[in-house]
């Protein structure tokens, strides 16, 4: 399907995951040359470029953006681990430092990009255990919304005068694709398939999600609509309970029966049997946009049953 991207020259920052590569093909789909900036090769090849960087240093990778329609930025180390002092750093560093390194790039070109679309995190407000969160509630307090902040605020700073900035703050991103690695998903598949996959804790944590090809369209649509700019929460409208999302879960994969975990269990387990942080489990936030509701965006997937249902056919 060509589009508003047909020749258009896009670049991708830290792209070499499992949002950035889905990103990359939909965009080359829809016309765009695509070029993708990561530390590492992407394990799948694809109708893209690469190029390495560290990001945080100058390097051959500037000129890319030289003449580029738009640039993207998903950089940032995998929030999917064991929170260790230096985990924590890295978390923060590598957003904040990646977003610095693009400003800088950016000022020594004759010609860059003029949109620049920017991941940020729906972590951003907290875990309010009821509230339902759009784009105008206060932030919350803790690691996460510490980092998002932080990250915003670099992105802000970054920016030139001249350019159209989108903020997608992104919920959990519901996809699978083994070649690129796509994490949470990925693992609790297996959970569930065991039996492992009932309520975590209380079960009324909120489960925010998007499928990924809605996620796609929202960098599309960032690019190509001239009037989105500012910040969005980029998740479906319809935030489900953790007790809900593990119930339609197991529906999707055909387990009738998923056995509950307390709260002890869940400490113990996930950093024993999946190496990361329980807290990713136990809390979680409601959020949905007020803003993609003004203006009328339609979901493809609206709802957490027919988005598993497809992710998992």
């Amino acid at each position: 399907m060509r589009g508003p991207l047909e020749k258009q020259k896009v670049v991708i920052a830290g792209g070499s995951g499992f949002v950035g590569l889905s990103l990359a093909r939909h965009l080359a789909d829809r016309g765009a040359s695509v070029v993708l900036f990561s530390r590492t090769l992407p394990r799948v090849d694809g109708p893209w470029k690469h190029h390495r960087w560290d990001g945080r240093t100058l390097g051959d990778w500037v000129e890319q953006l030289n003449g580029a329609n738009g640039l993207i930025n998903l950089a940032g180390r995998s929030v999917d681990c064991i929170k260790t002092p230096d985990h924590q750093d890295e978390i923060l560093r590598s957003r904040v430092e990646s977003t610095r390194i693009l400003g800088a790039a950016l000022r020594t070109l004759s010609s860059p990009p003029s949109i620049w679309v920017q991941m940020s995190t729906a972590h951003i407000y907290g875990d309010p255990p009821t509230l339902l969160c759009d784009e105008d509630t206060a932030l919350g307090y803790g690691l996460a919304p510490d980092v998002g902040r932080a990250w915003e605020q670099a992105f802000h700073e970054s920016l030139l005068p001249t350019q159209r900035a989108v903020i997608l703050r992104t919920s959990f991103v519901l996809g699978r694709d083994a070649g690129a690695g796509s994490g949470a998903l990925n693992k609790l598949v297996p959970l569930v398939r065991f039996g492992l996959g009932g309520t975590v804790g209380s079960g009324s944590q909120g489960m925010s999600w998007i499928h990924y090809e809605d996620m796609n369209r929202l960098f599309e649509r960032g690019l190509t609509n001239p009037d989105m700019q500012g910040v969005y929460i980029a998740s479906a409208p319809n935030p489900v309970s953790q007790a809900e999302f593990m119930r339609e879960l197991r529906r999707a994969v055909g387990m009738p029966i998923g056995l509950p975990a307390a709260s002890w269990m869940v400490r113990i387990g996930a950093k024993l049997l999946l190496r990361t942080d329980p807290d990713l489990a136990l809390y979680g936030r409601y959020v949905h946009s007020r803003r993609l509701e003004e203006e009328s965006f339609q979901f493809c997937q609206p709802t957490i049953r027919e988005a598993l249902h497809d992710v998992l056919s």
